[in-house]
């Protein structure tokens, strides 16, 4: 057998030598790669050289949806390095804001980079990390939430969010909802159960956490919902999150239930819920189940926070997607769209609850990168100057209109039913019914399948949750035109699928 030594002085190209000498994981899926090549990095390499490089050398943890290798973007279009391109409706899921180099946001994190590219913020201050907290608080729903903390990812901003929790208030417990992701570290993963891939055999899990059940559509019981996609005699249906109460009475009947048999509410640091689910499927949490929600908290003393790390900064056309059920949280948790794909998070709370931690117990050595508070700087300008939460409501409300248009059409006979929701440009379209159910015992997901159709039509998609489920989530700078002809390929993907 090769060691990697031996596989270092190789010339000849791997093909050519027996498969059955070389240990699996040594080997590239293709035949013009030899190690001298891959290590010489000098060589220009094809797309898919470089594809293979990255399934040799890249976990497989890391699930990927295509192997095309990109070198520039602008706004919603996407180019890869042997010419083809791309119509992006993923934003890198929802942290393009403002669409791939926008010019403020180039100008700015160029500045900046030429300027200063690191400045620790347990040592200094500086401009951009002010530049940014004077905006966020310009545009932030209510003045209580005047305080805030800064890290890289949603997962650390999370982890943060559980510390401060528990510090100010004394308690442990934290309630977390059935189909919420909140992250891939230990903790975050503690709390996230959209998909059981994420926590599978990675424990023991932080202790402490308690499940409850989210208001999904299967509280819609029989007669309680007019509007309910389970109950509609139409094929594709929408429930309203602004006048469903059917979904919020039960999952409230089970949360408080929940507070008399598992935790005792003086145990409760916090609960913490994605007003909008991201990974468990675009569903938005109805108002009235939020308001429920911030009306028992407040009655026990727990602190709700809300995980808006894929959901806000203009996700849904407001800041937060909570302030359309007219309800303030305790904490709010953002990352993502806020600096248009640099890595920038954040907690923003009131004084007394985020102060209750020591001088010393909150840092990291990254966190308020100034290239990153440059670019969110520019980004919430950008916001602003070129009214994208407008625009998201906009562009919206044209996808739900095309979609509600033309799906009817294209399930129909096919025993299959179809769930559009959602907010702004965070939209969702579940697919059901026995047309489904019947590709599942062939093998096959609807959504799956509906997503690599859409590639080959040049269109990036994702599916979410457990279920058959799309969604849509592109720029918020997207333009009419650009909706019009990715959602054109989307439902010429569907129909190829179901042909």
């Amino acid at each position: 057998m090769l060691t990697r030594r031996a596989l270092g002085r190789l010339s000849t190209p791997l093909s050519r030598v027996s498969t059955a000498t070389i240990p699996r994981a040594c080997a590239y899926s293709t035949a013009t790669l030899t190690r001298e090549k891959v290590t010489d990095w000098t060589t220009p390499l094809s797309e898919p050289e470089m594809a293979a490089i990255a399934q040799r050398h890249l976990t497989k943890g890391l699930a990927r949806m295509s192997d095309h290798v990109v070198e520039k973007a602008q706004g919603v279009w996407i180019h890869t390095v042997d010419g083809k391109t791309l119509l992006d409706f993923t934003s890198g899921i929802g942290a393009t804001s403002t669409g791939h180099c926008h010019p403020s946001i180039v100008s700015a994190v160029t500045a900046q980079s030429n300027s200063i590219a690191h400045a620790q913020m347990g040592i200094v201050l500086h401009k951009p990390l002010v530049d940014t907290v004077r905006k966020l608080l310009a545009i932030m729903p209510d003045p209580s939430l005047d305080t805030f903390f800064f890290r890289t990812t949603g997962s650390e901003a999370i982890e943060e969010a559980v510390k401060v929790a528990r510090i100010s208030t004394g308690r442990q417990n934290i309630i977390a909802f059935q189909g919420g992701f909140h992250g891939r570290t230990i903790g975050t993963l503690s709390l996230t159960t959209s998909k059981n891939v994420y926590r599978a055999n990675f424990g023991p899990l932080m202790p402490g956490v308690v499940m409850a059940p989210h208001p999904y559509r299967s509280f819609c019981r029989p007669g309680a919902c007019p509007e309910s996609p389970l109950k509609s005699g139409d094929s594709v249906s929408t429930c309203s999150p602004d006048t469903c109460t059917a979904c919020a009475e039960p999952a409230l009947e089970q949360f408080e239930l929940l507070l008399k048999t598992v935790t005792s509410p003086s145990e409760v640091a916090a609960v913490i819920i994605e007003p909008v689910l991201g990974e468990g499927g675009y569903v938005p949490a109805s108002n009235a189940f939020l308001r429920g929600l911030r009306e028992i908290t407040k009655r026990h003393g727990i602190l709700l926070v809300a995980d808006e790390v894929q959901c806000g900064m203009g996700r849904t056309g407001t800041t937060f997607a909570f302030e359309h059920a007219g309800i303030v949280p305790d904490i709010v948790v953002f990352a993502k769209g806020v600096a248009s794909g640099y890595p920038l998070s954040g907690i923003v709370s009131t004084k007394a609850v985020l102060d209750a931690c020591a001088p010393g117990s909150m840092g990291g050595t990254y966190i308020g990168n100034p290239v990153a508070m440059a670019a969110a700087a520019a980004t919430l300008e950008v916001f602003q100057t070129e009214k994208v939460f407008d625009n998201a409501v906009a562009r919206g409300e044209q996808i739900v209109k095309l979609l509600n248009a033309e799906l009817p059409r294209i399930v129909e006979g096919k025993d299959i039913k179809v769930d559009v929701r959602g907010r702004g440009l965070m939209i969702g379209v579940e697919f059901y019914g026995e047309g489904v159910e019947k590709m599942k015992k062939e093998g096959k997901s609807l959504s799956a399948e509906v997503q690599k159709a859409a590639l080959k039509k040049d269109l990036l998609i994702l599916t979410t949750s457990v279920y058959e489920s799309i969604r849509i989530v592109p720029a918020l700078t997207i333009s009419e035109a650009e909706s019009a002809d990715g959602i054109g390929r989307f439902l010429q993907s569907i129909e190829e699928v179901l042909a």
